[in-house]
């Protein structure tokens, strides 16, 4: 919760961010210039420190990050000046080991040509859906990035060809000449940032699946359990996970001028920029809102909203005045999952559970784990596989699956499901899982030679025309990077 403090000349002042007196999200977003410097100094010094000290205002020598005594609690315990000493080890000692073949060994990092082409997948310029195939399209056979495009496309999921909204779920990029510029992301920049400086280049599986036990298919992927000391720095300025352009988009779509539920919060950085995006229609209601509700109960160092509802988010649901969501949207970014021992107690998914329960609208979007790893997710089951197995019977449908903007070692996705009037009369059948989609109506396709660029995605949520360059289906060699 943010906190108001009394300054030494006697003004009340909101205190946003730990030890700063002056940082104001809605302000920062909008000075340019700070932004340019800071991400400038991120290029060319790779000084993160003094970079995450400048843009929140954290002093007014930001030199000096041993002065900055603060304590990020998350996946471990560092002060901003441990975690500037980890990025200037650079990877060694394997500090940038995310890839490794099935039997452990450690693979060398991806080229930066790599890295960069998985950043602009998420990058408003870029249509999503296209960027990634020319991600994989591009791709060298036995390379990281040709595993990664393949798994990435593989999980990516859009019910364009059934759904009611129809195309208009695919997110075009944005144009050049647009008169109303999008908001400031940081979150994005500074993910982008760590991307080049870890070498990461994307998720890729978890677990191989050689066929016929030749060697030359055993293939990448990524140790669950590693993360950098950069994270905790990241979840406490910024959150969880990286919300992208494409993702906000769809959230705006599916809210469809109804208000949205962020439950579990956290620091509000999920509903700051929703509020944001939402405020660039001029078709968005003055009474449509983001409403940030959660427990209290997790530390942030910055609060990105001064109106956090702090409550329990199954009583506040089922509160008369909030008739169980009915007629809003609601947005879980990294639910709680635990089982026994964990802080949502009972059986595994307990509160997610009775969260279904109380909620009475249409529309759930999850933030969560791609993969089984039970990083923000079920141990051995994915959000979709969940939903499918507890909520078929409800006539919940997943609609959408889209790959996010995750941290080195990490794989994240937007899922969202939807049940009843929201599916336009295609509420029965399956639920999408693994790519696939029921078709109550076969769309026709034109003749012709497919082209090399992707064009619209089709009803398995990948573009058509996925390039001549590469095959669709290619097996992944093993070898040095």
């Amino acid at each position: 919760m943010v906190m108001t403090v009394t300054t030494s000349t006697g003004n009340r002042v909101t205190m946003y961010c730990l030890g700063s007196l002056t940082f104001v999200p809605s302000e920062a977003v909008k000075d340019e210039e700070t932004h340019k410097q800071v991400l400038q100094r991120l290029a060319e010094t790779n000084d993160l420190a003094t970079a995450i000290r400048t843009w929140f205002h954290l002093a007014d020598d930001v030199n000096v990050p041993e002065a900055d005594e603060y304590v990020y609690h998350a996946i471990a315990s560092v002060k901003l000046s441990q975690v500037q000493r980890a990025v200037d080890v650079g990877g060694a000692k394997g500090m940038h080991g995310w890839y490794r073949l099935e039997g452990g060994d450690v693979l060398h990092p991806p080229p930066q040509a790599d890295i960069e082409s998985y950043i602009s997948i998420f990058h408003p310029s870029t249509a999503t859906a296209s960027a990634l195939t020319a991600f994989q399209s591009n791709a060298k056979r036995s390379s990281i990035r040709l595993r990664s495009a393949t798994y990435l496309l593989s999980k990516r999921y859009i019910a364009s060809d059934w759904h009611p909204l129809g195309n208009q779920l695919i997110i075009p990029k944005t144009k050049k000449d647009s008169k109303t510029p999008l908001p400031c992301n940081p979150y994005f920049d500074f993910w982008a940032w760590s991307c080049r400086n870890l070498e990461w280049c994307g998720p890729v599986p978890i677990s191989s699946t050689p066929r016929n036990n030749d060697e030359e298919n055993k293939t990448v992927l990524t140790n669950p359990r590693m993360s950098h000391h950069i994270l905790p720095i990241f979840m406490h300025h910024f959150g969880c996970a990286v919300p992208s352009h494409e993702s906000l988009c769809l959230l705006k779509l599916f809210s469809h001028e109804r208000s949205i539920i962020d439950m579990g919060s956290g620091n509000g950085y999920w509903t700051f920029m929703l509020r944001q995006y939402l405020s660039l229609s001029s078709s968005s209601l003055p009474q449509q809102k983001v409403y940030a509700v959660d427990n209290n109960q997790s530390e942030w160092r910055v609060m990105w909203i001064d109106d956090t509802i702090v409550a329990d988010g199954i009583r506040w649901l089922r509160s008369p005045e909030q008739d169980g969501g009915k007629k809003m949207v609601l947005l879980l970014v990294y639910p709680i999952v635990g089982g026994d021992g964990s802080a949502a107690g009972g059986k595994e998914g307990g509160f997610t559970r009775e969260l279904m329960k109380a909620y009475k609208g249409d529309t759930i979007a999850v933030v969560g784990t791609h993969n089984g790893n039970g990083y923000t997710g079920f141990k051995g089951c994915t959000m979709d596989e969940y939903m499918e197995r507890e909520w078929k019977q409800d006539g919940w449908r997943k609609v959408v699956q889209v790959p996010l903007p995750s941290f080195a070692g990490k794989d994240e996705a937007l899922f969202v499901f939807q049940r009843g009037e929201a599916l336009g009369g295609n509420g029965n059948g399956s639920n999408g899982s693994g790519g696939t989609t029921s078709k109550p109506k076969k769309k026709k396709k034109k003749s012709g030679k497919k082209k090399n660029v992707a064009g619209a995605e089709n009803k398995n949520g990948k573009d058509e025309g996925e390039g001549e360059e590469e095959e669709v289906e290619v097996e992944v060699e093993v070898g040095d990077e």
